[in-house]
């Protein structure tokens, strides 16, 4: 057997909290992070809701003189990061530097800085452009400053493929660690999209849910009166370490990956495929790579967003790719309580899903209270559910028709 990659520290940070427990707990006592946007004023705007994080103080995380240097999503990524390599107990040591790397994605990385600064441009011209434009906005810069503040010097990457980014940085961060280029990786993504230019976008899309007289029943994935995701913000990283080298210090391991899928539509720029066949395809592919039946799976984290097609057409790839047994699994969409954190969202569920598989307990789906007829599964509506969980897959599919899906299993020493 080749080298192992184990899960052994979790950090996460969305509108339910900042911190891994925090989400956790929140995520089970099915409570939703969803209300009115405060961060500008949305007059006008046809969506007026968002999974805002709240109570973020930078100074946290970030020393003061670099917080005007990093866009909100790279502070997000250092936040989840260091309640990662928290929680995984790793030290980063001359000995080890070279073997440990960062890979984050983003799905738009620093639009706040990008808006800030066109409009500096515009009222002042360009020499009040700020010198930390670039390297607060672009998305590498995530991995970047994750790297600098922890001193890892290993493989330092970034994925930008819309909602399947940090799905991606995961999945790839495993083949970076089975090929020996790599003993431990710092992986996942972050988001920090709530601004008008992007909520005007995508609801000028009518991607978002208008329902802003009701925000904390907006997001409603596979419910036939959805209408839209609700844009959410935040990071999840996980610590990916070989098997080995987590054992010979002792770590505490969530959970193994043991299957990573990836594919593609190639059929519309932002509308899944009518057959489904690209995210069927991907779940078939890290179920194939781990070396198990589809029967053996026994919980899905669904991309689940709330819109009309999405989750009629993953429910049925779910039924092509599982067949019988599709009748059998547990489901559920957390972003029915997070909000959609786009290139963020792959990162916050896999960490999600490998709390699920350790503590064998899934997460609800919220707000599903009439099932689309279409949408005709078990999605563990309104309450947790304890079960046995050996094999967990997390979905995650991205505009442009990108698509990945991470296989996670209870780890048995």
């Amino acid at each position: 057997m080749g080298r192992r990659v184990v899960i052994t520290g979790i950090g996460l940070v969305s509108s339910l909290g900042i911190g891994t427990e925090a989400n956790w707990n929140a995520l089970l006592a099915g409570q939703c992070g969803v209300g009115p946007i405060t961060r500008f004023d949305v007059t006008g705007f046809a969506a007026q809701i968002a999974a805002e994080v709240k109570g973020w103080d930078p100074l946290a995380f970030v020393e003061k003189k670099d917080v005007k240097k990093m866009d909100l999503f790279i502070q997000y990524a250092i936040a989840a990061s260091q309640f990662a390599m928290d929680d995984a107990r790793l030290s980063i040591t001359p000995e080890n530097a070279l073997n440990v790397g960062v890979f984050i994605g983003s799905g738009i990385g620093g639009f706040s800085t990008i808006e800030r600064e066109h409009e500096a441009l515009l009222n002042g011209g360009p020499r009040k452009v700020s010198p930390f434009f670039i390297p607060s906005a672009i998305i590498n810069l995530a991995a970047g400053q994750v790297s600098i503040r922890f001193g890892a010097k290993g493989p330092n990457l970034a994925t930008c493929t819309a909602c399947s980014a940090s799905a991606h940085a995961i999945g790839e961060s495993v083949e970076i660690i089975k090929r020996g280029d790599a003993d431990a990786m710092i992986a996942g993504g972050s988001e920090a999209a709530i601004t008008p230019m992007s909520v005007g976008g995508f609801a000028s899309m009518r991607a978002l849910s208008t329902r802003n007289d009701d925000p904390a029943h907006a997001s409603r994935p596979f419910d036939k009166d959805r209408d839209g995701f609700v844009i959410g913000e935040g990071a999840g990283v996980v610590i990916l370490e070989e098997l080995e080298f987590a054992r010979r210090r002792g770590a505490n391991i969530y959970a193994e990956v043991v299957g990573y899928g990836l594919t593609s539509d190639a059929y519309h720029m932002t509308a899944p495929s009518e057959d489904a066949d690209g995210a069927r395809r991907v779940m078939a592919m890290a179920i194939r790579k781990a070396g198990i039946m589809p029967e053996q799976v026994d919980y899905i984290n669904a991309h689940g967003t709330s819109t009309p097609y999405n989750d009629k057409l993953e429910t049925l790839a779910i039924k092509n790719c599982f067949g019988d047994h599709a009748r059998k699994l547990a489901i559920s969409s957390t972003k029915s309580m997070t909000g959609h954190l786009l290139g963020g969202a792959g990162g916050l569920e896999a960490g999600i899903s490998a709390l699920a598989v350790h503590h064998q307990i899934v997460p609800p789906t919220v707000n599903l209270t009439e099932p689309d007829p279409e949408c005709d599964l078990d999605y563990v509506p309104h309450t947790k559910r304890a079960m046995p969980i050996t094999y967990a897959l997390s979905n995650s599919f991205g505009f442009g028709g990108t698509n990945a899906a991470l296989l996670l299993k209870k780890y048995d020493a």
